[in-house]
């Protein structure tokens, strides 16, 4: 019997068409491109400011672009997931939603909450799905409206985030293509240094809690800075090193977007040119679950079927990890599909 791998067989995107840039956010905050620019490499981010509109929305967008584009049949859908750290409600699921709003007939929905990883989990756990035999299509989205936990008077964070979403689809394949292997690890000492502290059941919503601005995240940035460069650059090396992947046969690594810094120096560690490595901070920002397939959906005219790509990220948790992927299709042929 052949062996069953999970290949992601396309992908779909959606940015909100508002662009805060570093000269409205100076007005704002005491701040300043230069400033920004220098410390994290951002000049732009997009911005969901229709009243009544969340995560799902951007989600369903990125999803509905992706059933057309791949003419998947929606009845052939298995399941959905949808990796966020800002669901529309605390239940029902963002996923049922989209779901819902898709008109899925034949599949189950769930979120996956897993920060900035969350992508890169739940590509995985979808994979596992896959490669069990019970399941043959699923569809992954990264989606967050970060803006609804950003407070713009907090002159540290605000300029790092932004809102958009993409979504792959994941099929089965007996070809040697798709997720090759991954190595993930959660340090669980993360708590006081990246979170946001109230609307959970440890502190529930109250005057107080709004009153005292709880409901937006907290970092403490150098010390997340130096968890994200040391985590992201040893998952890679690792991964690497396990796989004989290199400067001459890896063809992009694809990091989540925190801060250009962190991307820098996990490039630097691979001994890799910047030209192969996805970057897209400097005009959306921070998206957490959406950073990664977002670059793919940019990059995804480059890539070519075999091509080896190596996706890694990090998050509050502290989560962390790396995936290598072979990739399954020539990128082009969906170029004018965008």
């Amino acid at each position: 019997m052949e062996k069953i791998n999970a290949v992601i067989t396309g992908i779909g995107g959606y940015v909100p068409d508002y662009v805060l840039n570093n000269e409205e956010l100076s007005r704002m905050v005491d701040t300043n491109d230069e400033w920004i620019m220098t410390r994290v490499g951002i000049k732009e981010r997009r911005i969901l400011t229709e009243e009544g509109l969340g995560t799902s929305y951007m989600a369903r967008k990125a999803a509905k672009q992706l059933l057309k584009k791949t003419g998947v049949d929606p009845d052939t859908i298995d399941a959905l997931i949808v990796a966020t750290s800002t669901a529309d409600y605390k239940f029902p699921s963002t996923a049922s939603i989209v779901l819902g709003k898709l008109g899925l007939k034949n599949a189950f929905a769930f979120d996956m909450w897993s920060a900035c990883c969350g992508f890169l989990y739940t590509l995985d756990t979808a994979a596992s799905m896959i490669q069990s035999g019970k399941y043959k299509k699923i569809i992954v989205i990264g989606a967050d409206k970060m803006s609804s936990v950003v407070d713009y008077k907090d002159r540290s964070t605000c300029a790092l985030f932004g809102d958009g979403a993409a979504a792959v689809l994941v099929e089965a394949t007996t070809e040697d293509v798709g997720l090759k292997d991954s190595y993930f690890r959660t340090d669980g000492h993360g708590l006081p240094f990246l979170h946001l502290k109230a609307g959970g059941s440890v502190c529930p919503p109250s005057h107080f809690t709004v009153d005292h601005r709880l409901h937006y995240l907290y970092q403490e940035g150098r010390t997340v800075f130096r968890y994200a460069v040391t985590s992201m650059s040893n998952d890679c090396a690792l991964i690497a090193e396990r796989n004989n992947l290199n400067k001459d046969n890896i063809r992009f690594v694809v990091p989540h977007q925190a801060n250009i810094r962190i991307i820098e120096a996990v490039a630097k560690r691979l001994d890799l040119p910047m030209d192969q490595v996805m970057v897209n901070i400097e005009h959306f920002g921070n998206t957490s679950a959406a950073t990664i397939p977002l670059a793919l959906w940019e990059y995804e005219n480059k890539l070519k079927k075999g091509d080896n790509l190596i996706f890694t990220a990090f998050g509050a948790g502290f989560v962390h990890g790396a995936s290598y992927f072979k990739w399954g299709y020539d990128g082009d042929k969906f170029s004018e599909a965008k």
